[in-house]
């Protein structure tokens, strides 16, 4: 497992208050998305403890730290922290101990605060961490929102996949990435396509060289992140291969173990990519909300058949 991600980066993120400022948070990292509220541990029971995992003390765990005598309270802040955790988050912007923080400091652990209430801050610390530790690879295509549907646009260098990109956009819809597309894989049903930062909002046009699409279509015609629901292959027209003209079958393409609707897409002058796309992402969606043109039209001829004999 790599690096994971720093606390540098979840205290900015979250809005986190550091209490600790004597311990440096630029080389710790958490490597695991999942959260531990440690009140067995603070009854005393180590025995499975998840100690990889960011520690957060909430109003229970809070109000019964508070009822154990000093010498207990003391015995059970150095066995916490004697398991290298992370780091230790109070919610609701609970006041932790002096003596946790001096503790805390020498043990070299962070201990830091939020406002938020225990449920929703893990909530948004859990989908937030989710999405920055997924397994994640890079691909060459174009990632595109139409009518918020993630279409990642994939085929042979040059074939034209960054101008049909830019004809969506001119047609309103929003550009992810141009050229490598970072997928993650969030749950078993959903991958999360974005882009490096350096090559964010940027599309590379041959003959013209990079067009920086944030500036000169507005900020609406971007955005950074975008599930990637559909895949469409861009491939030259051969007149030897027979191409799917009902689809009443769906093929899929496969990605980090994820399965994505795939159509691959013969390129011959006078097609406009752009269109085949916007009709591709609508028909998707008719298909996720129940309605399959293709089996609409195999019952018609079904129906006309048997109304024949």
């Amino acid at each position: 497992m790599g690096q994971g991600v720093s606390l540098k980066e979840i205290v900015e993120k979250m809005n986190l208050k550091n209490l600790t400022p004597d311990v440096d948070l630029v080389e710790k990292y958490v490597q695991v998305p999942d959260i531990n509220r440690p009140a067995l541990q603070l009854s005393g029971y180590f025995d499975h403890f998840d100690s990889d995992r960011v520690q957060v003390i909430g109003y229970v765990e809070y109000t019964y730290l508070q009822t154990l005598e000093e010498a207990k309270k003391m015995k059970m802040y150095d066995e916490l922290l004697s398991h290298k955790i992370p780091c230790l988050i109070f919610s609701r912007a609970l006041e932790p101990d002096q003596e946790l923080l001096e503790k805390a400091t020498q043990a070299d652990t962070p201990v830091l605060i939020t406002q938020k209430s225990t449920s929703s801050f893990m909530a948004e610390l859990i989908r937030w961490m989710n999405v920055k530790l997924a397994p994640c690879i890079s691909i060459h295509g174009v990632l595109v929102d139409v009518y918020g549907v993630g279409v990642l646009i994939m085929g042979e260098s040059g074939i034209g996949k960054s101008e049909a990109a830019l004809e969506l956009i001119k047609r309103g819809h929003r550009l992810v990435t141009d050229d490598v597309v970072e997928i993650r894989k969030v749950s078993d049903d959903t991958l999360v396509g974005s882009a490096p930062d350096i090559t964010r909002h940027f599309i590379e046009l041959r003959g013209i060289g990079i067009v920086d699409v944030k500036s000169m279509f507005g900020v609406q015609s971007v955005r950074e992140t975008q599930n990637i629901d559909l895949v469409i292959t861009l491939e030259d027209w051969s007149r030897e291969k027979e191409y799917d003209r009902l689809g009443l079958e769906e093929t899929y393409t496969e990605f980090l173990g994820n399965k994505v609707v795939c159509h691959n897409i013969p390129i011959r002058p006078g097609r406009n990519l752009a269109i085949i796309v916007e009709s591709a992402a609508v028909n998707h969606r008719q298909k996720q909300m129940g309605y399959n043109a293709a089996q609409e039209l195999y019952k018609r001829v079904q129906n006309s058949l048997t109304k024949r004999k």
